[in-house]
């Protein structure tokens, strides 16, 4: 969502300046004054460009994992016994060596002295949190269970990014590979090729037609080489532009879901994080509604996002969830299976989570497929292309050689 600045007026008549995502501007002002803050500005927050590229915004910006370690460590103190504000200012000890953590600890701390709630404090932290996280703390200081609910947050968060690192970890051998081919037969066209050419030169005599080509693609590298970085930048811009557009990110997100092996990817990632979010939510007292709507939020692929708002409406029309879900035909039948025999049994809860384990176990698996033909493929193409070149500075030497004779 895109990200706010805000100035607004507190209940003790003091102003209060912020950075907050948010749908659009009329969402912003309806949550401001929900929380008893008269707005007074609310405008785009304003990013920092280099090169065309985005940079982050000078707002506070804490990664999962120093959310993760807050989380955890506030949970554990709570369930020790300790009361809020207590907890909060051990927890400000306990970050003097991350200035960042630091501040917003401190910020939440006086705001929780002077009477708000847990939610509302870190609400007001310029948009750290997110709607999932605030409404789970919400539901926690409600129900009387706030460590309870901490603590399976901070589970809920470990378990996702291992979900997360799951992903990145088995793509970075691949990704090395790609980049160490491209590299290598940079260098044989731009260094080795240009050598042979000048004996060839010598000769007088024309090529054969594989090494001409691979001279003039060594000859084109070295003179033009910057082209291929232009073309490179242009792409990745071209792609940045394609999925910040909301119409043609629909189209593209579409691609990646029929996409083979990746698509399946696509698919179990946000199923396990569709249903380890829904269940965590409706575990901690969230209503059915407001947990899909929160859960909306999360999901990254705009298709599976729109299956979801119509699921929502149907729902609120008298459907059941394994119905909505099923309607569309996208989301996995043992998922949409699953979840109806959690509605009958009235498990609904412990069945999204085993749905999440199920599917983390399914990516794991998908990936190592993925890899599995796409490992040997590369290292075939890249022998390939290398040989190619060698072949053809071959048939230049030979049929040199043979002239001489």
């Amino acid at each position: 969502m895109p990200l706010f600045s805000y100035k607004v007026v507190n209940n003790q008549g003091q102003t209060e300046e912020g950075v907050r995502d948010a749908k659009d501007e009329p969402t912003l002002l309806l949550e401001l004054q929900n929380q008893g803050l008269i707005p007074i500005r609310i405008e785009p927050a304003k990013d920092k460009t280099f090169l065309g590229i985005r940079l982050k915004s000078a707002a506070v910006r804490l990664s999962n994992k120093e959310i993760g370690m807050l989380t955890g460590e506030l949970a554990t103190l709570l369930e020790s016994g300790l009361p809020l504000d207590r907890s909060l200012t051990i927890l400000l000890q306990l970050t003097e060596d991350n200035p960042k953590l630091n501040k917003l600890v401190a910020n939440v701390l006086e705001k929780v002295k002077a009477g708000k709630a847990l939610a509302d404090a870190l609400e007001s932290q310029s948009g750290v949190f997110s709607k999932f996280y605030l409404n789970m703390i919400r539901a926690g200081e409600m129900g009387g269970n706030l460590g309870g609910v901490l603590q399976r947050l901070s589970e809920y968060m470990e378990r996702s990014q291992e979900l997360k690192d799951t992903v990145s970890t088995a793509l970075i051998y691949p990704a090395i590979l790609l980049v160490m081919s491209f590299a290598s037969l940079f260098v044989m066209l731009t260094f080795v090729v240009p050598q042979f050419k000048e004996m060839f030169d010598s000769a007088g005599q024309s090529l054969p037609v594989p090494t001409q080509i691979v001279v003039g693609l060594a000859e084109f590298l070295q003179s033009y080489w910057w082209v291929l970085l232009l073309s490179v930048l242009g792409a990745v811009q071209f792609m940045k532009s394609q999925l910040s557009n909301p119409l043609s990110k629909k189209d593209w997100d579409r691609r990646f879901l029929s996409a083979p092996l990746f698509g399946e990817i696509v698919i179990n990632m946000e199923t396990a994080n569709f249903s380890r979010t829904f269940g965590t939510l409706l575990g901690n007292g969230v209503s059915i509604l407001k947990s899909l709507g929160i859960v909306r939020e999360t999901v990254t692929n705009t298709v599976l996002e729109e299956l979801l708002a119509d699921a929502e409406e149907q729902l609120k029309q008298g459907r059941t969830m394994s119905e909505a879900l099923a309607k569309q035909n996208l989301f996995p039948k043992l998922a949409v299976q699953m979840i109806k025999m959690g509605e009958e049994t009235g498990k609904l809860e412990e069945m999204l989570m085993r749905i999440a384990v199920i599917y983390d176990k399914q990516l794991k698996t998908t990936i190592q497929r993925m890899l599995a033909l796409l490992e040997p493929a590369l290292i075939i193409s890249l022998g390939l292309m290398i040989a190619g070149i060698i072949v053809s500075i071959l048939l230049a030497i030979l049929s040199v050689n043979d002239l001489a004779v």
